[in-house]
């Protein structure tokens, strides 16, 4: 299965349709970046951002994480195109991950997909693209951090700059950074100001939001 990213379905289509198209035992990671049709590292990024972000969508984050970390650190080394180890390339997505992964991305983000061009086009070229890539290798490892909900903040982090450097657009690039920065500077001082404490903080201050 093979479907192109820049067909006018935009790329949250091309998952709708990789999702409807998938067997009914899922993907395998290798199989689901090559039916990305693109191999970039905005598109794989953001296709893998997704299933991070949506909130309660347990079992694929953690398929998509390290994945991300190993892809972003050969963003920041200036590789010309994404490369998964074997042992990541086999790692399984069910089809209801992916229905559900496609379905989050439509509603959290088709309306950031409509609105993407190209500005401030400097902030998506290849210099530019490797200091993004360092940057995303510290979103992805802040995500690792187990306490709850804390990957949906990188995770949207990651999908917006992600989205940015895929239509070139710089202003989306800046913001998705911004995001993931602010995100980690949270969990620093939190870390610092209350050491091993700092969980049982973080706990209730997310208890409290919801």
């Amino acid at each position: 299965m093979m479907t192109d990213t820049t067909s006018p379905r935009g790329l949250i289509g091309t998952l709708e349709l990789i999702a409807e198209q998938a067997p009914d035992e899922g993907l395998s990671l290798g199989e689901f970046v090559d039916a990305l049709g693109e191999q970039a590292f905005g598109v794989i990024l953001f296709a893998m951002a997704l299933p991070v972000c949506i909130p309660f969508l347990y079992g694929v984050p953690q398929v998509m994480a390290l994945p991300m970390m190993a892809i972003s650190a050969q963003m920041a080394m200036g590789r010309p195109e994404p490369w998964l180890p074997t042992g990541f390339k086999a790692r399984q997505i069910d089809k209801a991950g992916l229905m559900r992964m496609a379905r989050g991305g439509r509603k959290w983000f088709g309306w950031l997909e409509a609105l993407a061009r190209p500005r401030l086009t400097g902030l998506s070229g290849p210099t530019a693209e490797r200091i993004v890539g360092a940057v995303f290798v510290l979103f992805c490892a802040s995500i690792l951090v187990p306490l709850p909900m804390t990957n949906s903040t990188p995770g949207i982090a990651l999908v917006i700059a992600s989205l940015g450097l895929l239509t070139r657009d710089g202003l989306l690039v800046v913001a998705g950074l911004v995001l993931g920065v602010l995100w980690i500077t949270l969990l620093i001082t939190l870390f610092s100001l209350f050491g091993a404490a700092a969980v049982d903080v973080f706990k209730d201050f997310i208890r409290s939001l919801v």
